[in-house]
């Protein structure tokens, strides 16, 4: 079963997230007591692999100014908290199908909901009952006589009713019987919902806090397990790593041969170490150990007696070694990370993993890093869903994972209001604290390209990438000229800042190209970047070129009809609000230039449609290049364009 969309409903900060859609990896965004927090804890709660989180509790959990009214808001029924949309896997449906038959299924999605105060899960599964039936009545072989007591009935239910109902029943009938009463209350409704409960995946949540302790008292863990509290989070991460190393804390209490605990320890710490080190580049001359020992009478108390577990890291650079608690608190989160990781696919298998901001003690590139082993290690396998509000941690390279979430307030009446969190899939956000770190994330991007990149490709903004990634993968599905993979697309933030770009980075040997927009206002910053001699200047591309127009940007690249068909999908124009290309001419007649006109088109829509930015169509093509299928004419021209100029482009690559 693969998630594909989650909705969050009365549940702390959260009065209805909206339907939110799930990655193979999704990054969610969004500044302190945004509501991140609370959602995870709302997802997990669906199938935690916490055995204590069993159901929600309304009192602590159902938002607070509403928990008076909650009787009267919920009159019938307990109010919800958590929907999923999941898709089935051909294995899922397979193990369906040695059950109830082959092609049952309507379609492959499924929708699993719960609500307060209940551990039972609400399944929707899209059974074709009738074709169950005949599959079961086809299998026990029933004869023409002893299938026409059911040859009216689309149910397995109702089959057995009618079956019990005979006076005498052949044998195959009986057997039919037999196989239907082996069904919860006769329904082939709730076997199917039986196998695939047993094949969902679970909610592992881990917290930025869940940090293994770096020595164990076995006789006070022992004595914490009676405890009400129970045992910390420290010692219970720890008590993961004992299990995945093969032992647990009654053979450590009992054993008589430290040799033998030792040694499944630090090949338990060795298997964990070489996992870091391959993505842990702050330094790579550290190594774990995990010895065990009896406590000293001198040490601080618990650890002055009894069994002691104690986790040491080595620097073999500097050859001394220093207890686990010691070290970095991102050292120590990743460590624990990977134990507790290790531990819950070796028990569940199957995971869905929720971060609650993941490595935010690491460094800048070590995020980058634990980014890396998402991609690498964990999304092959397991989807991921992890929150954050660092820059480093959101995937540049990958914004349609990312989900941005807000504490959306507005004002009624002159007073504030809160409308609770909303998840949005949208990353162009109104608040713009919320957006700070994807934007924080395309200028690390950017500086990352300037830097490193060989072949830097100048423009003005990102929707300029944007459009250019999409008409080049495009052209290149379609086996024509696409830009070449060596080029890195930077922004330069407009024709003012392209030459001290150029400048600043001119010593690193870069072989730089641009392309910009133009209008007539422009001609002496253009005449003032040809005079400065940096650049060829062939390798300074206008859009003027390129659309053939006095005044250009990119977006003229597209025919009208085809950038009108854009904007009205991007912005849900429909209606009188729809745009034409009649009114788009006519919304600015003084320019040629599309990106203009469309300006001032929005400028007489009401307050209810969003501004018009250069960003959101863009973005939009980017979710749904399939805009630029087809053989239409509006199709071909606009692709012949992009194609023009990429083919200058990589005239100049070296």
């Amino acid at each position: 079963m693969y998630l594909r969309k989650i909705r969050v409903q009365n549940y702390r900060s959260i009065v209805d997230s909206g339907w939110v859609p799930i990655d193979g990896v999704t990054c969610l965004v969004g500044k302190n007591e945004s509501g991140k927090s609370a959602s995870l804890k709302a997802i997990e709660g669906l199938n935690s692999t916490d055995t204590a989180f069993v159901n929600y509790n309304k009192i602590e959990d159902y938002p607070r100014r509403y928990l008076a009214q909650y009787d009267e808001r919920h009159a019938e029924q307990e109010a919800e908290v958590i929907s999923s949309q999941w898709e089935l896997t051909e294995a899922d449906i397979a193990e369906v199908s040695k059950v109830l038959g082959k092609s049952v299924f309507k379609d492959k999605f499924v929708t699993v909901t719960k609500r307060y105060e209940s551990a039972s899960k609400i399944w929707s599964v899209p059974l074709k009952q009738k074709d169950v039936l005949d599959h079961l009545i086809a299998r026990e072989d029933l004869s023409e006589k002893d299938a026409k007591c059911l040859e009216t009935i689309s149910s397995t239910q109702s089959a057995a009713k009618a079956l019990e109902a005979l006076e005498s029943r052949s044998e195959r009938q009986s057997s039919l019987l037999g196989t239907i009463k082996s069904f919860k209350d006769s329904s082939a409704m709730m076997k199917a919902i039986e196998i695939l409960q047993n094949r969902m995946p679970k909610f592992l949540y881990f917290s930025h806090y869940d940090r293994m302790s770096g020595e164990i008292s076995v006789n006070k863990l022992n004595a914490d397990k009676a405890t009400p509290t129970g045992i910390s989070t420290g010692d219970s991460v720890f008590l993961d790593f004992l299990s995945y190393a093969g032992t647990n804390l009654d053979e450590l209490t009992k054993t008589n041969r430290f040799e033998e605990l030792n040694a499944k320890c630090e090949a338990a710490a060795n298997n964990i170490s070489d996992q870091i080190f391959e993505y842990w580049t702050q330094n790579e001359h550290l190594d774990i150990d995990v010895v065990l020992s009896e406590g000293k009478s001198q040490d601080p108390a618990p650890f002055n007696s009894g069994l002691i577990a104690r986790a040491r890291v080595r620097n073999n650079l500097h050859k001394v070694s220093v207890p686990f608690s010691e070290r970095s608190a991102g050292f120590i989160w990743f460590f624990s990370f990977l134990v507790k990781f290790a531990q819950i696919k070796k028990s569940h298998g199957n995971v869905v993993l929720l971060l609650d901001e993941p490595g935010l003690t690491l460094h800048g590139t070590a995020q980058k890093d634990l980014l890396r082993y998402f991609q690498e290690k964990i999304s092959p396998n397991h989807q991921l869903v992890y929150t954050t509000h660092s820059p480093f941690m959101v995937p540049a390279d990958n914004l349609s994972s990312v989900r941005t979430v807000e504490d959306v307030v507005v004002t009624k009446r002159g007073r504030k209001q809160s409308e609770g969190t909303k998840v949005r899939d949208d990353i162009l956000a109104t608040d713009r604290q919320t957006n700070f770190p994807i934007f924080g994330a395309l200028g690390f991007e950017v500086t990352q390209t300037l830097l490193i990149g060989e072949n830097t490709l100048l423009v003005e903004g990102p929707s300029d990438i944007l459009y250019l990634q999409v008409a080049s993968t495009t052209l290149t599905k379609l086996g024509r000229t696409g830009l070449k993979a060596s080029w890195n697309i930077c922004p330069s933030g407009g024709i003012d800042k392209i030459l001290p770009f150029v400048r600043l980075f001119f010593g690193n040997n870069l072989n730089i190209a641009v392309l910009t927009d133009f209008d007539r206002g422009q001609k002496n910053k253009i005449e003032t970047l040809k005079r400065s001699e940096i650049l060829e200047l062939e390798r300074i591309i206008l859009a003027t070129d390129i659309a053939e127009k006095d005044e250009a940007d990119i977006e003229d690249f597209f025919e009208p009809a085809l950038f009108v068909k854009l904007l009205n999908q991007a912005y849900n124009l429909e209606g009188e609000h729809e745009l034409t290309v009649n009114k788009l001419n006519q919304a600015d007649e003084k320019t040629d230039r599309l990106v203009k006109k469309a300006e001032a088109f929005f400028r007489v829509l009401p307050p209810s449609v969003p501004e018009f930015n250069h960003y959101a169509p863009s973005y939009y093509l980017q979710q749904h290049p399939e805009i630029l299928s087809g053989k239409s004419a509006g199709v071909r021209k606009t692709l012949d364009r992009f194609e023009k100029v990429f083919e200058k482009i990589n005239d100049f690559t070296i």
